[in-house]
């Protein structure tokens, strides 16, 4: 056994160390808004609900550990303390993990990711139309737990609005957890799915993904492929040399390629999708 004083480690492998032993935990997709109008969303998996009545959600978005900055989520929840909670199910899975990338502030995570807007009904923030189950809330309370790189941020959440998939729910109307397939975030890259086990998706921090919205026509609107293959393939620092031109709608080539995305080979998978002679 290994004992440790947290003040003895750096908070990098404090903090992977936290990860890696509380796991899995469940994903706050957080959509948000600011003042001007500017939609964020992103990930969270410092999150679990506390109550029932009133119906009430934490989660927390972090200071960034290498140079202390805060998150756009956790900006935009004090500016207008309004926030929708999505749930994550695996079919979305890598669009979450892309969404995830620190774009600038003014873009739209949403149009990235390839996710769709939904209004909500009570709050400001869209919801995304793409997640089993959503929940409108107003931000109760914001405490900042340290103004330290690491540091948490309690967004204290009241459910005003819930929207639940007809889809997901079992013949008592209660929701089915083989039906909803939610993800949970565990260690490192790895993610866990109730009915599967553990799986890995890589993070994209070293790289700005383009996005979903840069694909080719051809792969956005393909019949083979996937909302998570798109989230790989938009997972790329650039398009590979003539892909904007050569890039195939052949259903027999995509699914090819989807093969390769099933194995993790992203660089293989866009080699099929380009038109060979």
């Amino acid at each position: 056994m290994i004992s440790i004083q947290p003040q003895d480690i750096s908070t990098a492998k404090l903090h992977g160390y936290l990860l890696g032993a509380v796991a899995p935990r469940p994903i706050a997709f957080a959509s948000t808004i600011d003042v001007e109008g500017n939609v964020n969303l992103s990930p969270f998996s410092f999150f679990n609900v506390f109550s029932a009545k009133p119906p009430i959600m934490i989660f927390s978005p972090a200071r960034r550990v290498r140079d202390n900055t805060t998150k756009h989520t956790l900006e935009n929840a004090l500016e207008t303390k309004e926030v929708v909670i999505n749930i994550v199910s695996y079919d979305m899975v890598q669009q979450m993990s892309l969404s995830s990338t620190e774009y600038a502030k003014d873009v739209n995570e949403f149009e990235k990711a390839g996710f769709t807007e939904l209004p909500s009904l009570k709050v400001r923030p869209p919801r995304v139309a793409e997640s089993p189950v959503q929940f409108e809330c107003k931000v109760n309370q914001v405490i900042a737990l340290g103004d330290q790189g690491g540091a948490g941020n309690l967004i204290i959440c009241e459910v005003v609005q819930l929207h639940i998939d007809a889809e997901i729910l079992d013949e008592e109307g209660k929701i089915d957890p083989i039906k909803i397939d939610t993800v949970a975030r565990m260690g490192g890259n790895w993610y866990n799915r109730a009915k599967e086990g553990i799986f890995e998706v890589p993070k994209p921090l070293s790289t700005l993904g383009i996005g979903i919205d840069r694909l080719p026509v051809e792969i956005r609107e393909s019949k083979v492929l996937s909302g998570n293959d798109l989230g790989m393939l938009g997972n790329v620092e650039s398009l590979p040399e003539g892909a904007t031109i050569f890039v195939s709608s052949s259903e027999g080539k995509h699914k090819q390629a989807q093969q390769q995305l099933a194995n993790g080979n992203v660089s293989e998978a866009w080699r099929f999708l380009l038109k060979r002679e």
